[in-house]
């Protein structure tokens, strides 16, 4: 099984990562926590490290370079062959829903918006959780990155992302869970989505706490 954790830089979406790998492990999952590309070897990964990601909101060049060398060629791979080892759970913390999301609310994008009209061309996820939350203002001691300023200040730039990633990418997982981290807790949610993961249906999605349940 895979699982996506998704959302805005400063979201929460780490700490739920976290929250969630170790809700299954208590349940006798086997769980492998992931970032990047699902592929093992991908041959793009070196060049695509190169760019500036941290400019790819802004960036039309960048962006379809993650989309096309990257992501489109590590979905055609991982149908090849799945990376991870049967029976376990793969959690990744983000995925291509982000690159198109940023695209969209940075630009948008042609490639960005062809992604949008064919997300299946992408590897699929058997539950996808994005955390559809804004944060409003930085913490002191943090030490936030363009983008991370961008998500707080924006808010027209957060509305689109956040309608991309749940609307627009979130179409082609098998089941969709949008999230309000700023009013549940990460073991809360954890246990939710773990719930929703062990008894998975054909397709559907859920809302906590304004979040919604949607076919998929």
């Amino acid at each position: 099984m895979r699982v996506l954790i998704d959302g805005l830089d400063l979201s929460g979406k780490t700490t739920l990562t976290a929250a969630l790998a170790a809700e299954l492990a208590a349940r006798g999952r086997t769980v492998v926590e992931h970032r990047g590309f699902l592929a093992g070897r991908h041959p793009a990964r070196r060049a695509l490290k190169k760019l500036p990601l941290v400019r790819q909101p802004d960036s039309t060049l960048v962006t379809t370079a993650y989309l096309t060398a990257g992501y489109l060629v590590d979905s055609l791979l991982v149908r090849a062959a799945a990376p991870e080892p049967p029976g376990s759970v793969l959690i990744q913390d983000g995925y291509v829903d982000r690159t198109v999301a940023f695209g969209m609310a940075g630009g948008p994008y042609l490639s960005a918006a062809l992604a949008l009209r064919w997300p299946h061309l992408f590897a699929p996820f058997d539950l996808a959780a994005p955390a559809e939350v804004r944060r409003t203002r930085l913490g002191a001691r943090e030490t936030p990155d363009a983008v991370d300023i961008r998500g707080v200040e924006d808010a027209r730039f957060a509305d689109t992302f956040n309608a991309m990633l749940t609307l627009g990418m979130g179409r082609r997982h098998t089941r969709l869970l949008v999230l309000d981290t700023s009013v549940h807790q990460p073991e809360e949610m954890a246990t939710t989505i773990a719930d929703a993961l062990l008894t998975i249906p054909a397709s559907g999605a859920i809302r906590l706490s304004g979040a919604l349940e949607r076919a998929a």
